[in-house]
C-alpha cells in the first residue's frame, strides 16, 4: 500500500463514517458496504496490509483509548467476573468454537481451526457499553464488559501466538503453550509496571502541552514495543500503563487533557473508520482465493461459525455467573444480586470488531517457508463473523435491553453524589481563597475578587439546579438558561472579532488568540454533566 493509497483510504473512510452519524445505520456496517461497494469499481487499488504491522500499528492505541478512560478502582472492584470473562472465556471460547469449527468444516487442520477460534475469541465492548451508558443499565454491567475488552485482547493474542506455532508446523505443546501464556501475561504486567512510573513522571515534568501531547501519542507504542522486544504480552503492557496514567491523569495540566482528549478520540476514530473499510475492500480478494471451498459452501460454514460464537458464549456466561455465587458464600456477600437478565445481556453483547481483524489481518501467508493452512477461509469466517455479530447482536442488543426492563443507574442519586461533592470542593475553594486574599501580596480590586467568588458559587450551584425546579415555559434549569445566553453572548463576539479582522483593523493572529481566549469560556460553561 503506498502513500496516495493510505491517504484515500483514510479520508475515504472518514468520510464515510462521519455520514453514518447522520444515519441510523451503525457505521461499521455503512463502512463495510462502501469498502465492498468501492472494490469494484474500475481505478480502486487492491489493498494489502504487511501481517507483521498490524498489530503493532493498529491495537496498541487503540487499547490505549481505552484504558486511559476506564476506571482502574471499577476494575478492581469487579475483578473476578472481569477474569471470568477476560481470560477463561476466551479460552474456553478458543477451543470450543475453533473444535466446532473442525467438525464443521472438511479437511481443516485442527489447528488452523483453533488459530478461526482464538481470532473470533475476544468480543469488542466498545458499542456495547456506549449502548449501556445511553440506556442507562447498571453501572457494574458497563464495567464488567469494558473490563473484559480491555484484557480479553492480550489473551486472544497469546492464543493465537500458541495455535499459529502449532498451525505452521513449530511444535508447540499444549503445556507449552500454557506456559508461554504464563510468561507473556507476567511478562507484560511487569513490563507495563516498570514503565508507568517513569512515563507518568515524565508527563508531569513537561511543561507545554504539545511536548505532552507528542509523548502521549508514542507511550502505547513505546510500551507495546517493549514487552514484545522481551517475549511478553504488548497488549497488557499497554493496557496496566494506560489505566495508571489514566487514574493519574487529574495531575496532568488543563491544557494537556483538552488536547489529549481530541486527540486520541480523532486517532481512535480514524483507525477504526480505516480498518471496517478493509473488510470491504478485501472481501472480493479473499472470496477469490478460497480454493477448494466455493462461495455457496463458505457461506454455509460462516453460519454455523456465528452460530457457535453465540452459543458458546452463553455455555460459558450463565454458569460463570452463578456458579461461584452458588459455591461461596463470601462472593453472595460482597456482590450485588444478580438475576437471569443481566447475563442475558452480557452474552448477548459479545460482538466482535476491530481486535479480531486485526489479528487476522496479522496471519501470514507463509511462515519459514511452511503455508499457512486454508488462510483464506480463516479470513472469510473472521469476516463473516464479524459483521454477523454486528448486524443481528449489535441492531437487537438495544431493543432487548429495553424489553428486559433492567433496573437502570439511579440518576438522582448520583446528580445528588454529583452535588454534594461539589459543594465539599467549593467550600475548600472559598477557604483557601480566603486565605490567599489575607495575604496582602495576593491583594486584589475588590470587583476581581468578587468574580473569583461568583464563578465559585456559580459551580456549587449549577449541580443542586438540576435537582430542582425547571422553567415552566422553556423546560430549562436555571443553569440550563445561564449556558445558552452565554452561549449567545460569546458567539456575538466572535462575530465582531471576525468582523474587526475582515476590515483590517486586527490582524490573523490577534483574532486567533481572541477566539482562542472565547474558546476556553465556552469549553468551561459548557462542560459536560452527564
Amino acid at each position: 500500500m503506498d502513500a496516495l493509497q493510505l491517504v484515500a483510504l483514510v479520508a475515504a473512510s472518514a468520510a464515510v463514517a462521519g455520514f453514518a452519524r447522520r444515519t441510523p445505520v451503525p457505521a461499521p456496517l455503512l463502512l463495510v458496504a462502501v469498502g465492498l461497494a468501492a472494490s469494484y469499481l474500475p481505478g480502486v487499488p487492491d489493498y494489502t496490509l504487511d501481517p507483521h504491522i498490524v498489530l503493532p500499528l493498529i491495537l496498541p492505541p487503540l487499547l490505549y483509548t481505552a484504558a486511559v478512560e476506564s476506571s482502574y478502582l471499577d476494575l478492581r472492584a469487579n475483578i473476578r467476573p472481569v477474569a471470568l470473562l477476560s481470560v477463561g472465556y476466551v479460552l474456553f471460547a478458543t477451543v470450543a468454537v475453533g473444535w466446532l469449527a473442525y467438525v464443521l468444516v472438511p479437511d481443516l487442520p485442527l489447528t488452523a481451526a483453533l488459530v478461526l477460534g482464538a481470532v473470533i475469541a475476544p468480543p469488542d465492548a466498545v458499542a456495547a457499553t456506549a449502548i449501556a451508558r445511553r440506556l442507562g443499565l447498571p453501572n457494574r454491567i458497563t464495567t464488567i464488559l469494558q473490563g473484559e475488552s480491555l484484557v480479553n485482547d492480550a489473551t486472544a493474542i497469546t492464543a493465537y501466538k500458541v495455535a499459529l506455532a502449532a498451525a505452521v508446523g513449530e511444535g508447540i505443546s499444549w503445556a507449552g503453550g500454557l506456559w508461554e501464556f504464563a510468561l507473556a501475561a507476567i511478562g507484560g504486567i511487569g513490563v507495563g509496571l516498570v514503565l508507568m512510573v517513569p512515563i507518568h513522571w515524565l508527563r508531569t515534568h513537561l511543561t507545554e502541552a504539545l511536548l505532552q501531547n507528542t509523548l502521549s501519542l508514542l507511550i502505547p507504542f513505546i510500551a507495546y514495543a517493549a514487552a514484545e522486544e522481551v517475549g511478553a504480552s504488548g497488549v497488557l503492557a499497554v493496557v496496566v500503563v494506560g489505566l495508571f496514567l489514566g487514574h493519574k491523569a487529574w495531575k496532568v495540566d488543563f491544557a494537556t487533557r483538552l488536547q489529549e482528549e481530541a486527540v486520541w478520540k480523532m486517532v481512535a476514530f480514524i483507525l477504526e473508520s480505516a480498518v471496517f473499510a478493509l473488510i470491504g475492500l478485501q472481501l472480493p480478494y479473499v472470496v477469490r482465493e478460497l480454493g477448494r471451498y466455493g462461495i455457496g459452501e463458505a457461506a454455509w460454514y460462516a453460519v454455523g461459525v456465528f452460530v457457535a460464537v453465540v452459543v458458546v458464549r452463553f455455555v460459558w456466561v450463565y454458569p460463570a455467573t452463578f456458579l461461584p455465587r452458588w459455591m461461596s458464600s463470601g462472593i453472595r456477600e460482597r456482590e450485588p444480586e444478580v438475576d437471569w437478565r443481566a447475563p442475558l445481556v452480557v452474552g448477548w453483547a459479545g460482538m466482535r470488531g476491530v481486535v479480531s481483524l486485526a489479528i487476522a489481518f496479522s496471519i501470514p501467508a507463509v511462515t519459514d517457508g511452511v503455508e499457512f493452512p486454508a488462510r483464506n477461509l480463516v479470513l472469510f469466517l473472521t469476516f463473516t463473523t464479524v459483521i454477523g455479530t454486528l448486524v443481528v447482536q449489535g441492531l437487537t442488543l438495544p431493543p432487548l435491553i429495553r424489553l428486559l426492563k433492567l433496573p437502570g443507574r439511579d440518576r438522582y442519586a448520583e446528580t445528588l453524589a454529583e452535588a454534594q461533592a461539589q459543594s465539599e470542593a467549593s467550600r475548600a475553594a472559598e477557604e483557601r481563597l480566603d486565605a490567599l486574599l489575607a495575604d496582602e501580596r495576593n491583594a486584589l480590586p475588590q470587583p476581581l475578587a468578587d468574580r473569583l467568588r461568583t464563578v465559585m458559587e456559580r459551580r456549587r450551584n449549577a449541580v443542586w439546579e438540576r435537582l430542582g425546579a425547571v422553567n415552566a415555559i422553556t423546560g430549562e434549569t436555571a443553569d440550563d438558561t445561564y449556558r445558552r445566553l452565554s452561549r449567545e453572548m460569546i458567539d456575538a463576539e466572535r462575530e465582531v472579532f471576525v468582523q474587526l479582522r475582515d476590515a483590517r483593523r486586527i490582524d490573523d493572529e490577534m483574532m486567533r488568540t481572541l477566539l482562542r481566549r472565547l474558546d476556553l469560556e465556552e469549553a468551561a460553561a459548557f462542560r459536560e454533566t452527564d
